[in-house]
């Protein structure tokens, strides 16, 4: 299967500055020049990419190694270091590959799942209970909806809407292009809702800070933590399980 060049055109986005322009069409075109190349070969430029340029460039770098060096004082500058870049080279591969899905989504068709938790959705589905998968930024968060939906289970998506509104239009194409409906948070939340409470399985993100969630102790800080997917099994009675996409050796 060859993919196109260019990425999902998506919906006209909204009017953003000449700033959010320039970064759009600078990502369109890596995008693109990536997606040239075979997958095996375009995941890990696209992690260099990041770790070298687009992570420094953006902030993410000096913004991990700040964390880092509050959460591991103890750690020595070379190691916060190597961590960081590490994180970096996960964004970049995670991006070029949501913008693969074909070849994304053959490589976890024929993937397995494991865990504990594995039992327990199984146990979940057959009766009829909603299931809520929760998953963070960790791996690619996108890969517990393909897994699932190749084995025949159709997954709603909970997304936040990017600052740039050139880059989300097309970024919204590649949740959406996962099988199952796709909600943004704020004007999808109820219908994001309502298909988990009719007895479906539904997956979100929760580890991004949220000014109005609860202080949880996390590495030894405070987190400001989203409790909505508790609030939401309990309300539901979904079964709640965490869920995540985990990197091979190979970096895939």
């Amino acid at each position: 299967m060859t993919p196109s060049s260019t990425p999902p055109s998506g919906p006209a986005p909204a009017a953003g500055t000449l700033s959010d322009r320039a970064t759009d069409l600078a990502l369109r075109a890596l995008l693109g020049f990536a997606r040239r190349l075979p997958y095996e070969r375009r995941v890990p430029f696209f992690g260099a990419v990041a770790r070298h340029a687009a992570g420094p460039l953006a902030g993410w770098r000096r913004r991990a190694l700040a964390n880092l060096a509050m959460i591991h004082p103890d750690w020595p500058a070379a190691r916060r270091r190597a961590v960081a870049a590490a994180v970096l080279d996960n964004i970049g591969r995670s991006l070029i590959e949501n913008y693969s899905t074909p070849e994304l989504a053959a490589r976890i068709a024929r993937e397995p799942i494991r865990g504990d938790g594995l039992a327990a959705f199984e146990e979940a589905r057959a009766s009829g209970r909603p299931v809520l998968l929760v998953s963070g930024h960790f791996g690619n968060f996108q890969v517990p909806r393909h897994a699932l939906a190749a084995r025949g289970h159709v997954a709603a998506g909970l997304y936040r809407d990017m600052t740039n509104p050139y880059v989300n239009a097309h970024y919204v194409r590649t949740i959406e292009a996962i099988p199952g409906p796709a909600f943004a948070q704020g004007r999808g939340t109820l219908g994001f809702v309502r298909h988990l409470a009719r007895g479906g399985v539904a997956a979100m993100l929760f580890d991004l800070h949220v000014i109005e969630g609860v202080p949880i102790p996390f590495l030894g800080r405070p987190a400001m933590t989203a409790t909505t997917p508790a609030d939401l099994a309990r309300r539901t009675g979904a079964l709640l399980l965490p869920c995540f996409g985990i990197r091979r050796g190979d970096g895939l």
